[in-house]
Formats: C-alpha cells, structure tokens, sequence
C-alpha cells in the first residue's frame, strides 16, 4: 500500500510542475529580450524578358539581382525566368539600388542599375542576338553597317567632321603652307 502512495504522491507533484512550468514560460514570452526592429518594406519587381526581333518570351533566363549599398555588392540574387519570360522578386528593400543582370544562351548579356523606388516595378528587356566581333587585325570600314536592330550599340553614322572627304574632292581645309625659311 505504501508503493501506491508512494507513485501517487510522486504523480501529484510532477503533475504539478509541469503546470507550474508552462505558466512560466507563458509569462516569458510576454516579454522580449531584445527590441524588435520590423523588417523594411520590400518593392515587388516583375520582369520580363523578350526576344528582341519577334517579342516572345525566352525561358530559363538568368535574372541576377545586385544589391548595391553605396559602392559595395551586398551579394545577389538570382531567379530563373518562367514559359511566360517572367522572373519576379518581392525582397528588395524600396530605396535600394540594385544592378540587374540578365543572361540568356544565345543572347548578349544585359546589365542595368535601377532605383527601387516604388512598391510595385514592371520591366520589359528585349533581348538582342550577339553582334559581329570588332577586331583590330582586320578592317573594319568596309564591314557592312549594322541595321539599327541588329543590337550594335555603336552608331550607324560616323560623327560629324570624322569622315575622309570623297574622291576627287578638295579638303574644305586645305594644310596651312610651312614658312620657308
């Protein structure tokens, strides 16, 4: 008889401990240890990436995202582009300045600096085929010009007053005379 006291009792005064603690804890939770700061609020950014020469959307692009705090890479953040073109990010801090890079096989490599500054962001970047390579072993003036969507970021024009004048045509300059001396 003394044994079922004994469990009984000992029954009792877990029973009672375990009440006791989960009270506690109740009341720790309460209270927090440290302040709590709320994270900043984040820009929804969607972007979408095009083919250039029709307008359909290339999937699996890389889009990477550079925070950049003053002259410094926080790191990156990198998606993939869905069967729509589409790639959207939702935890860039607004206020930030990010670098936005995008790599697509087959494609040139984009890459643009954007402010974060409102809370929803659409883009459109159309992708332009790789151009012809510029090389210093071979003459490039006779190469056939680039059309404008061709995706050659140098001009179509030569600038104003770089151009040799044409056959048979006087230099409106004409060289200033050496003195004889």
């Amino acid at each position: 008889m003394s044994l079922r006291l004994v469990l009984r009792s000992c029954a009792l005064i877990a029973s009672i401990c375990l009440v006791a603690g989960t009270l506690r804890a109740q009341d720790q939770s309460t209270q927090h240890l440290r302040k709590y700061k709320a994270p900043p609020l984040a820009a929804r950014i969607e972007v979408t990436v095009l083919r250039d020469f029709n307008g359909k959307p290339i999937e699996d692009a890389h889009v990477i995202f550079h925070p950049i705090q003053g002259d410094r890479d926080k790191g990156d953040l990198e998606l993939k582009t869905n069967e729509d073109g589409k790639a959207i990010i939702d935890v860039i801090p607004i206020g930030d300045t990010v670098r936005m890079q995008i790599i697509a096989s087959g494609y040139q490599t984009y890459g643009q600096d954007y402010k974060v500054d409102k809370p929803e962001m659409s883009m459109e970047i159309r992708m332009k085929r790789p151009g012809a390579q510029y090389s210093i072993y071979k003459d490039n003036t006779t190469a056939p010009k680039p059309d404008n969507n061709s995706g050659s970021d140098k001009p179509s024009t030569p600038p104003q007053g770089s151009a040799p004048p044409a056959s048979g045509d006087k230099p409106s300059n004409p060289p200033s005379q050496p003195n004889s001396q």
